[in-house]
């Protein structure tokens, strides 16, 4: 697993052992970012990853929040239940030098604590087998982690993209890459 594109493109980051994390292939990740760069969704054109605030729930490597930075994002915040896993996105963090621009949250998604600050983006790649994305969403934005006029990206198997929009979400668009849907949301009222 690497970072794809941006200042970090081709450093390789550390994934625990194990099946217990299932970071997003690099092919999905790289069709993401491509839709959040050149997508269209910052009003007047250009990427909204840049100067963003971005919330990486579930965040398994940090893969998807150090992307992000790569690619120009302001800071990250990884979560996760998991310890383990955030040991392991911490340390990739440190081994690209930007931990001064990530925070981090030993926390469940669907009961997180107060927010620093609400985020601009949110990624939420919950494990597939659980339905745990439609209530984290709901939750994060009860708690005040996700900005209005939000974009959020749920990342749902291709076999099972049941995906439930929470009140106060807009769905924008499905893209399907290979096992992976992902459900692109607006949050809240349209930037």
């Amino acid at each position: 697993m690497r970072i794809i594109a941006g200042k970090f493109r081709g450093r390789k980051l550390e994934a625990p052992e194990g099946e217990a994390v299932r970071p997003t292939s690099d092919r999905a990740r790289e069709a993401l970012f491509n839709v959040l760069v050149h997508g269209g969704y910052r009003e007047g054109g250009g990427s909204v990853v840049e100067g963003a605030q971005v919330l990486d729930a579930f965040c398994g490597t940090g893969a998807l929040g150090l992307e992000a930075l790569s690619r120009g994002a302001a800071r990250a915040t990884l979560m996760d239940s998991d310890s383990k896993a955030l040991t392991v996105a911490r340390r990739n963090a440190r081994a690209l030098g930007v931990e001064g621009q990530v925070s981090y949250a030993l926390a469940d998604a669907t009961k997180p604590p107060p927010p620093r600050a609400a985020h601009d983006i949110v990624f939420l790649d919950p494990p597939y087998d659980s339905d745990l994305a439609a209530p984290a969403l709901a939750a994060l934005a009860a708690a005040g982690w996700i900005a209005p006029g939000a974009l959020v990206v749920v990342e749902r198997p291709t076999k099972k993209p049941d995906f439930d929009v929470p009140t106060g979400f807009t769905e924008l668009e499905r893209r399907k890459y290979g096992a992976a849907t992902l459900i692109f949301l607006r949050h809240g009222a349209a930037r």
